[in-house]
């Protein structure tokens, strides 16, 4: 276990610098000059040009800006903001807020998922698998904006369960939490349906069943731990994705997130919170990814990590 998990932090080191190489290429080479815009219609003073050249190494050719960087993320610098805000203090203050609304949204999309999943392959062609399929297409075809928009409408003025916007607090988080999991969940519960439903009619279920075994047992043990594997898959790649997602459900419940963060840093040409913000993205994404893959093992033996 420990040599893998080595040589999978090992495989992280050309992913992470190819991938963080990428972000800050396209962030410090688009079109146009970087500090453009930064005085207002008036053209900046030559003094202020220079001290912005020399803070962000533009003199500098591409590749050593890029190490300067990378150097300065590894010490913890994460550098300032063109206002001369630390981004470090920007990126702390949000990301907990997000990664709080991602995690929610990944724990309803496994839960109610799943759950669903499994009663509607129990008995395929039923009523409660033809509710899934019709209530999952339903979700799926309802646009993540317009969903915040319904929930925030019935849920938080109508009915009064929850708040409207959110002040940072768990529980104003679940609303947007549902929201933004409501159509990964429909995938998921799809998928784990006809997972459950191919794996109930393999090989080692039928020997299960030949030898006596509760259906309780056949289904839990032999089924549904089986059929948990690409839905997992599913929900990593998915947290990752979520993370970088949250833009429209932070928006609209007024969450003070990284979503709401990159938003404004694009729109305000911080080209320097962007990168960070991102880097730190695709770093969690790598992580969460490992975690997933470790987890195999556990749902079925025999996968063997190598």
């Amino acid at each position: 276990m420990g040599r893998y998990i080595l040589k999978r932090l090992l495989q992280f080191v050309p992913v992470m610098i190819g991938t963080t190489f990428l972000i800050y290429t396209m962030m410090w080479s688009l079109p146009g000059d970087p500090l453009a815009g930064r005085c207002g219609s008036t053209p900046c003073p030559q003094s202020y040009i220079d001290r912005m050249t020399e803070a962000y190494n533009l003199a500098d050719p591409l590749i050593l800006q890029y190490l300067n960087y990378m150097a300065g993320l590894l010490s913890g610098d994460f550098g300032t903001t063109f206002a001369g805000v630390p981004i470090a203090d920007e990126l702390w203050q949000r990301f907990p807020v997000t990664f709080q609304l991602a995690a929610l949204a990944v724990l309803v999309e496994i839960v109610i998922g799943v759950v669903a999943g499994i009663v509607a392959a129990l008995r395929p062609g039923g009523l409660l698998d033809n509710l899934v399929l019709v209530s999952t297409l339903f979700v799926m075809s309802i646009p993540v904006f317009v969903a915040g928009l319904l929930a925030q409408a019935i849920f938080g003025v109508q009915l009064g369960w929850a708040p409207v916007t959110s002040d940072g607090s768990l529980g104003s988080l679940i609303l947007p939490a549902f929201v933004l999991g409501s159509l990964s969940l429909a995938f998921v519960a799809r998928l784990m349906r006809s997972s459950l439903i191919e794996n109930m009619h393999s090989e080692h279920v039928r020997t299960a069943v030949a030898k006596g075994l509760s259906r309780r047992r056949v289904v839990l043990a032999h089924g549904v731990r089986n059929s948990l594997i690409p839905v997992v898959t599913l929900a990593g790649a998915d947290f990752g994705s979520l993370l970088g997602g949250a833009v429209v459900v932070e928006m609209i419940f007024n969450i003070n997130g990284v979503g709401d963060l990159l938003l404004r840093s694009i729109r305000g040409g911080e080209i320097g919170t962007v990168t960070a913000a991102v880097t730190i993205l695709v770093l969690a994404f790598l992580l969460v990814n490992l975690v997933i893959d470790l987890l195999y093992p556990l749902l079925d033996p025999r996968i063997r990590l190598g």
